[in-house]
């Protein structure tokens, strides 16, 4: 998920050159990855999967993951950043679920349920999105985080077969559904100010699926969906209507696909015309294919590529996904500190976030968790949205079947 931009103090790493030639080389695989899925399609060496043994890259992408978790429990963002995310804490608990890794998941969980009446409950209610890697100086939040750590809550009961953190996620899933307006949508929380969050398309979708059943909250989060971020002609959510130049994002994409049943399989398309592009990755000076944030199509947004991958691959196309992982592992930048590990940054390239915000310095040339965590996920074909998917919606409710 796009996550607010943050400095990272990180030693500059050595960056190789390369040429114009070497885009230009590759602007035709763009084209090719846009044109899948593709019946009867000739297999081609320019977009067929590398014969790179998957078990190699996944071990050392999950070494750097595992290696990331800091004395208090927590996982740092990045390395040598003292910087830690709830979002991506709730990222690695699931790739820790579903590696079977599950000590190392109650070391997050445990973490959080020591502080629910500390910091959960405590003023306006909700988790802190950042802190230090301490766990303190907690900064921010965030529903869109909360509701992720309640999906992770979710995987974690339904793979041990116990409950031990049933009042964690009941006292998240309160909090929730409290910021229900009138008209269905969801505020986003409270930011370090005391400010509120305004009403943000992904979170509302996340907390969509992450509160369990389908109940009167449910429904009126489709009620504003449909009325306040839905593009009939399109067939597609909207992250800012507002904005013709930032309408679409993303992890609506895929999100979407995730969390509706019987969503349009054409939505995860829009996505190759939209978002797809070519660029350069700094560290490696290899040319990447993927998708971008947004329409400026500036970088290739490398959490956001390894999202969409799975959501091909639970959705179906699996010659697609693998090409998009392929693309990936082309990102891979090996771990200074943790040995013989390696994990993919959060983008190829620096420039601008979802909207005309810069990304933060180093974005682009160290790993982070939230790309590796997506890729790990994606590589296995590990949906985390699988777990709250079977709401039984009344067809009436379904917006987004042509009725």
């Amino acid at each position: 998920m796009i996550k607010n931009c943050f400095f990272l103090t990180f030693c500059t790493l050595g960056l190789l050159s390369c040429s114009v030639a070497d885009l230009e080389e590759t602007s035709t695989l763009e084209n090719e990855i846009a044109a899948l899925p593709a019946e009867n399609q000739e297999e081609t060496t320019d977009t067929d999967p590398i014969e790179e043994p998957a078990e190699t890259t996944q071990n050392s992408s999950y070494q750097w993951v595992s290696g990331m978790q800091l004395p208090s429990g927590l996982m740092e963002s990045t390395e040598n950043s003292d910087f830690v995310s709830l979002y991506d804490n709730s990222l690695t608990t699931l790739v820790f679920i579903q590696q079977g890794e599950i000590e190392k998941a109650e070391t997050i969980l445990d973490f959080f349920n020591q502080r629910v009446q500390s910091e959960l409950l405590e003023g306006n209610g909700g988790y802190y999105q950042f802190r230090n890697g301490e766990g303190s100086n907690g900064s921010r939040r965030w529903l869109g985080d909360n509701a992720w750590l309640l999906i992770a809550i979710h995987n974690y009961h339904a793979a041990t077969g116990n409950q031990k953190y049933l009042q964690m996620s009941e006292t998240i899933e309160s909090w929730i559904r409290s910021l229900q307006d009138e008209d269905g949508g969801l505020w986003g929380g409270e930011n370090e100010d005391g400010s509120q969050i305004h009403k943000v398309t992904e979170g509302i979708v996340t907390a969509f699926n992450a509160v369990p059943g389908y109940d009167d909250f449910h429904r009126g989060i489709l009620r504003y969906l449909k009325s306040e971020r839905w593009n009939a002609d399109e067939k597609t959510l909207m992250a800012w209507p507002e904005n013709p130049k930032h309408t679409y994002a993303l992890d609506l994409l895929s999100i979407g696909q995730g969390v509706f049943k019987n969503f349009p399989q054409t939505n995860l398309y829009k996505g190759d015309d939209w978002f797809l592009t070519t660029q350069i990755a700094k560290v490696t000076g290899v040319a990447i294919t993927g998708y971008c944030f947004d329409a400026d199509k500036d970088v290739v947004w490398l959490e956001g590529t390894a999202q969409m991958a799975l959501a091909f691959k639970t959705n179906g196309d699996l010659r697609k996904a693998e090409n998009l992982l392929t693309e990936l592992e082309k990102s891979f930048i090996s771990s200074p500190t943790i040995t013989e590990s390696e994990g993919i940054p959060y983008t190829t390239n620096f420039g601008s976030t979802y909207g005309a915000n810069d990304l933060w310095d180093h974005a682009d040339i160290t790993p982070a968790l939230s790309s590796t965590a997506w890729y790990l996920m994606a590589k296995a074909g590990f949906d985390p949205f699988a777990i709250g998917y079977e709401k039984d919606i009344p067809l009436a409710d379904m917006f987004w079947i042509s009725q």
